[in-house]
C-alpha cells in the first residue's frame, strides 16, 4: 500500500482516524481492517468501485452508522462518544453533502438553507436571512433561486443548493458523497472549480467519496483507494497512477482512467 507523505497539506495531527474498521451487513463484509488518517487541510477522497463501502464509510466517520469492529476519530473524539449524542457542538464543526442534495421537499431552497442555522443558534431571522444570502451566492447560485421549491431546480442547482446548506454554519470540515453524480460533464466541472474555491476561501478540509476520476485528478490532494473491502492504496494521484497494486491498476490504467489521466497531462506509465 502507498501511504504517502507528500500532500498540499500539511503534516499535523489527524482532523480524522480510521483504526483497523471492520463492518459487515449479515453476512455480507464491506469493510475489512480498514485504516486511514485525514490531515486538516488537505482534499481528500475515497475513491473504488461501485458498492466498494465508500458512503457506507462515510457515514460511519459522520456517525450515521456503527462499524462492527474497530474505532473512528473525528477531531480527536471516538464515535460511539458523538452517536450517542454526548457531543453535540461537535455537528457544528463540519458539513455535509449527500449524495441526491437530500433538500426538504417541502421548503423552498433559501428554508433548506437555513435549516442548521435555526436549529444550532439563536440568530435572528433577518440575519439569517442574510446569511443564506451570502451562502447561496458563495455556491454560485443567483438570488432568484431561494424562494423556489427543490423540484423546481435543476440538478447541478440542487447540488450548490445541498452546499450551501452545507457550509451555513461555517464548519471547519466538510463531507461531500459523490458531488457530481448525475451531472453532465459542464455542471461536472463547474462543481469541480466550486470545491477548489471554497476550499481556499473557507480554509476547509474536504473529505469526498467519488468514483469520478476527472475530479480526482482535478482536487484531490490524496487519494484513498478501496476494493474487496479494503484500503488498496493511499497517496497522491501521481503515485497512485504508478502503482502496481492489482486493484489500484486496473482502477487507473482501465479506460476511464486512462482517459482521465490524459486529460491532465499525466502518463500512468511513465516513472515521473
Amino acid at each position: 500500500m502507498i501511504q504517502a507523505d507528500s500532500s498540499a497539506a500539511v503534516a499535523a495531527s489527524p482532523i480524522i482516524e480510521v483504526s483497523h474498521v471492520s463492518t459487515r451487513f449479515g453476512t455480507a463484509v464491506v469493510h475489512r481492517d480498514v485504516s486511514l488518517s485525514v490531515r486538516p487541510g488537505e482534499i481528500f477522497a475515497i475513491a473504488g468501485g461501485s458498492g466498494c463501502g465508500k458512503s457506507v464509510l462515510m457515514r460511519e466517520i459522520i456517525g450515521l452508522h456503527r462499524p462492527t469492529s474497530g474505532t473512528v476519530r473525528l477531531f480527536g473524539l471516538d464515535s460511539a462518544t458523538y452517536r450517542a449524542g454526548r457531543a453535540p457542538a461537535l455537528y457544528q464543526r463540519f458539513g455535509v453533502m449527500f449524495q441526491q442534495g437530500a433538500l426538504f421537499s417541502s421548503l423552498t431552497l433559501e428554508d433548506n438553507v437555513a435549516v442548521p442555522l435555526r436549529e444550532f443558534t439563536s440568530l435572528s431571522e433577518r440575519l439569517i436571512r442574510d446569511i443564506v444570502a451570502v451562502k447561496l451566492a458563495a455556491v454560485g447560485l443567483p438570488m432568484d433561486s431561494g424562494p423556489k421549491y427543490p423540484a423546481e431546480l435543476s440538478g447541478g442547482m440542487r447540488k450548490r443548493g445541498a452546499l450551501a446548506r452545507a457550509i451555513a454554519m461555517d464548519p471547519e470540515l466538510l463531507f461531500l458523497d459523490e458531488p457530481t453524480s448525475g451531472l453532465d460533464p459542464m455542471s461536472s466541472a463547474g462543481i469541480d472549480e466550486l470545491i477548489l474555491n471554497l476550499k481556499s476561501l473557507l480554509g476547509l478540509t474536504v473529505v469526498m467519496v467519488t468514483h469520478d476520476l476527472d475530479l480526482l485528478w482535478r482536487v484531490a490532494d490524496r487519494v484513498a483507494v478501496i476494493g474487496d473491502g479494503r484500503v488498496l492504496g493511499i497517496g497522491t494521484m501521481a503515485e497512485l497512477s504508478r502503482s502496481e497494486e492489482p486493484g489500484v491498476k486496473q482502477y487507473f490504467h482501465g479506460p476511464r482512467g486512462r482517459g482521465a489521466a490524459a486529460k491532465h497531462a499525466w502518463n500512468p506509465e511513465s516513472n515521473t
